[in-house]
């Protein structure tokens, strides 16, 4: 699988005239890497090459590096039916430089791209209607940024006792983005329910054995 994946990458990166930049097998999944100039060519050979046919844009994300000169990755998601693979498309991008859109290729792009905008503040060239999606009118600064503050805004809600929206002050009920990365049995310092039972087991056991 891994050799096929390697050959697909290289028939492409020969096909394309350098949009491609950088191939890798990753998961069982073609990665390809390109530029905001390559990226059309790119996806438009994805979608109408015999041996790839990724005709189905299944998703377009971010991703938010702050710390490099190019903070985000914008990834798109493709999926052949026809060969029943996927392949994904990655492309690097500062706050400033403009990712040219996919909706003239894949209809669904329109959506997606609309998200990754509202979200991270990517933008897309020649986009067709490029506003937000998800979050309010009016709302300032873009969420899934690594660096975007947790307090000093409001939240809108649906009051179903005054039956309005309301606005009032961000309240959060838990700390975010404070991650061990561990399974909560590992993770987990203070004493759970029921490690008293645990331990007078053990004490019987050892008390048994002795």
């Amino acid at each position: 699988m891994s050799e096929t994946l390697q050959d697909l990458g290289k028939h492409i990166a020969d096909s394309t005239a350098g949009a491609v930049t950088a191939t890798t097998v990753r998961l069982g999944e073609l990665m390809l890497e390109t530029t905001p100039g390559g990226l059309t060519a790119l996806l438009t050979f994805l979608r109408d090459d015999p041996r790839c046919l990724f005709k189905q844009l299944i998703d377009v994300c971010g991703v938010d590096w702050p710390e490099r000169e190019k903070r985000f990755d914008v990834v798109y998601n493709l999926l052949s039916l026809k060969n029943n693979q996927r392949v994904r498309v990655k492309v690097a991008t500062d706050e400033s430089t403009p990712v040219p859109s996919a909706s003239p290729i894949f209809s669904s792009a329109g959506w997606f791209e609309r998200e990754t905008y509202d979200l991270y503040g990517v933008w897309f060239a020649d986009h067709p209607d490029l506003r937000r999606i998800l979050t309010d009118y009016g709302f300032e600064g873009h969420p899934m940024r690594k660096d975007f503050p947790l307090t000093g805004f409001v939240e809108v809600r649906w009051d179903d006792l005054q039956k309005r929206v309301v606005y009032e002050p961000v309240k959060l009920t838990q700390e975010f983005r404070r991650f061990d990365f561990l399974s909560p049995w590992e993770g987990a310092h203070q004493v759970l329910p029921g490690d008293e039972k645990a331990g007078d087991g053990k004490a019987q056991e050892k008390g048994g054995a002795s």
